[in-house]
């Protein structure tokens, strides 16, 4: 589809002006789309499933092992995750490559002046609420596609630590190409302490990715939460009057 997208209007402006014309532009395609959803499910499983592989519920200790598997159903469903996990980001990888200019990896590093200066306004309106001065990126906001470039190299230490850690059990090609891990981070206990340190991360990472989504959706008005369903975003073509 064409990034120009369709003018339309305004009609109820919060500050009582003039109404505002907007650009229709197709920001997310379907692949991108697909990725988010796929990789918030598999995140959202493997932070819990995680959470209780470090740290077992008492209560499901009622009976003997050999009499109950839900310890072993939460571990398939971790490795089940973590591999939907890994594939569905390769396939972000390679879509960075060859989608649109909004999926492109260079709109996640802020490698011009102008970007730099978009993530001190961000910064600004999202941690001290001051009002938005000049126009903010279409795609993501540049502190945010800076934000996500290190959350990316995050996903990648999750993933070889969490397979140097199940190498030692399975006879799989994909976990043991990873057993070199365990001896560089000074053996299963170093690999099981920064994995599981990263879980937090992960967690306050949602958290905060959650709120700052529905903020800026208030804040800029050009349909931030929707976009990442139906893949649309809008920008003002010409001022109130």
């Amino acid at each position: 589809m064409s990034a120009s997208g369709v003018r339309v209007k305004n009609l109820f402006p919060s500050n009582g002006s003039q109404p505002a014309e907007y650009r229709r532009i197709y920001v997310w395609e379907l692949p991108v789309r697909a990725y988010h959803w796929i990789n918030a499910l598999a995140l959202v499983a493997l932070c819990i499933t995680g959470y209780l592989i470090g740290a077992p519920i008492p209560a499901f200790y009622a009976a003997e092992a050999y009499q109950q598997y839900w310890f072993g159903w939460v571990r398939f469903l971790h490795f089940l995750a973590a591999f939907v996990y890994v594939f569905n980001f390769l396939a972000r990888l390679y879509w960075g490559f060859v989608g649109n200019k909004y999926a492109k990896w260079t709109s996640f590093l802020p490698l011009r002046n102008s970007q730099r200066k978009e993530i001190v306004e961000v910064i600004k309106a999202d941690v001290l609420e001051t009002k938005l001065h000049g126009p903010i990126s279409t795609g993501h906001n540049a502190l945010a596609g800076l934000i996500y470039f290190f959350t990316f190299l995050v996903f990648v230490f999750q993933t070889i630590t969490g397979f140097a850690m199940y190498s030692s059990m399975s006879t799989s090609w994909l976990p043991r190409m990873f057993t070199w891990v365990v001896p560089l981070m000074g053996g299963e206990f170093g690999v099981r302490f920064w994995h599981h340190l990263f879980l937090w991360f992960f967690v306050s990472f949602v958290i905060v990715h959650v709120y700052l989504a529905f903020y800026h959706d208030y804040i800029e008005g050009r349909g931030t939460i929707s976009s990442i369903v139906g893949g649309w975003k809008f920008d003002r073509v010409k001022s109130d009057k």
